[in-house]
């Protein structure tokens, strides 16, 4: 399943914006059972460990069986935010 970061946002900056992210992404678009979440970063302008720790860090405890892939991380905003968490 293919998750468009940008829908929530081109900075993702805080806390409690990634939680609420997450809660969203959980409610309407992430399933039990999906193999992979692939993760697309284009348009995002910039990404906190913050923000992602609450979103990707939600994700990798909620659905702990499944893979999770990034596509689209050029920016080095997301490149350093990925290779902190």
């Amino acid at each position: 399943m293919r998750i468009q970061i940008s829908k929530f946002g081109n900075l993702l900056v805080s806390r409690p914006e990634g939680k609420e992210a997450f809660l969203a992404a959980k409610a309407y678009t992430l399933k039990a059972g999906e193999s992979e979440f692939i993760l697309d970063f284009a348009g995002v302008d910039v990404l906190t460990p913050s923000w992602a720790d609450e979103f990707i860090g939600g994700i990798k405890r909620e659905f702990q069986n499944t893979s999770i892939k990034y596509e689209n991380t050029s920016n080095p905003s997301v490149q350093e935010t990925l290779n902190m968490i």
